[in-house]
C-alpha cells in the first residue's frame, strides 16, 4: 500500500516536469509527510493537462457522506474494474499523483521499520491515481483522489508486498486520456530496478512530524 509520501517540489517545477498547460489555483506548502485526507497535487487532463489540488482519499460520487474517504487512499490494480468505488473513475477520471518518494513499513522482529523509496535518478514519481467529484447535501463540491497499487518487484517486496503503480513518461498521455475507457496495457506489476530504498527514522509515523529530515537515512 501507500499510506504516506513526500511532495516537496514547487508547483512551477511540477508544471514544467509534467508539461502542464494550466497551473494550480491553490499552492500547497512542501510536505515530507503527506497523510490521508491531506490536500495533494494531481495532474489531470480535461482537454488540457492541468495541475489540480485534490483531497487524498477517494469519495465516490454516490457516497452518502465523505467520511469513508480516509479508507480509500489506495485502489488495488487487480480489481479496478470490479469495485463500484473505482469503476467509473477508472473509465474516465485517471490522474497522476506527483511524489518525491513514498514510505513503507517493513516488519522486523516485533516492530516495524519505515523505509523511504524514491526514483534512482531522484526525478519525481508519477503515481497512477483516480479522482472523483462528490456533492454534499448542502451543495458543496469535494474533489478527491486515490493512488493505485500493484504487486512489488522482488527487491521491494522484501519491504512490502505492494507498491504504487508508476506511469512512465511515454505513457502519461495515454493514462490521462478520458476518451480511452480502459488503458489496461499500462496496468503491469512494478518494474524492478527503478527505485532506491533506505531505512529512515520512526518520526515519520507521526503525522505531526514534517521536514526534510524525515527522508534522511537512519
Amino acid at each position: 500500500m501507500c499510506g504516506r509520501y513526500a511532495s516537496s517540489r514547487r508547483p512551477d517545477d511540477l508544471v514544467s516536469y509534467f508539461e502542464v498547460e494550466e497551473p494550480p489555483e491553490e499552492v500547497l506548502p512542501p510536505s515530507w509527510n503527506v497523510a490521508p485526507t491531506d490536500p495533494v497535487y494531481a495532474v489531470v487532463d480535461k482537454g488540457a493537462r492541468r495541475l489540480r489540488v485534490l483531497r487524498w482519499g477517494l469519495v465516490p460520487s454516490w457516497a452518502k457522506d465523505a467520511k469513508g474517504g480516509a479508507r480509500l487512499i489506495n485502489a488495488r490494480m487487480e480489481s479496478l474494474t470490479e469495485k463500484p468505488a473505482f469503476r467509473a473513475a477508472y473509465a474516465k477520471r485517471r490522474c497522476l499523483v506527483p511524489a518525491d518518494g513514498y514510505y513503507e513499513w517493513k516488519v522486523e522482529g516485533t516492530g516495524k521499520q519505515p523505509y523511504y523509496l524514491t526514483s534512482q535518478d531522484r526525478s519525481p514519481l508519477a503515481m497512477a491515481g483516480l479522482y472523483e467529484h462528490w456533492k454534499s447535501p448542502e451543495g458543496e463540491w469535494l474533489s478527491t483522489c486515490t493512488i493505485i497499487t500493484t504487486s512489488a518487484p522482488d527487491e521491494l517486496g522484501e519491504i512490502h508486498d505492494r507498491t504504487p503503480l508508476l506511469v512512465p513518461r511515454e505513457a502519461w498521455s495515454t493514462w490521462l486520456d478520458p476518451d480511452l475507457p480502459d488503458p489496461g496495457t499500462l496496468l503491469i506489476p512494478g518494474t524492478p530496478g527503478v527505485l532506491d530504498a533506505w531505512p529512515v527514522g520512526k518520526d515519520v509515523g507521526n503525522v505531526r512530524n514534517n521536514g526534510a529530515q524525515l527522508v534522511e537515512p537512519s
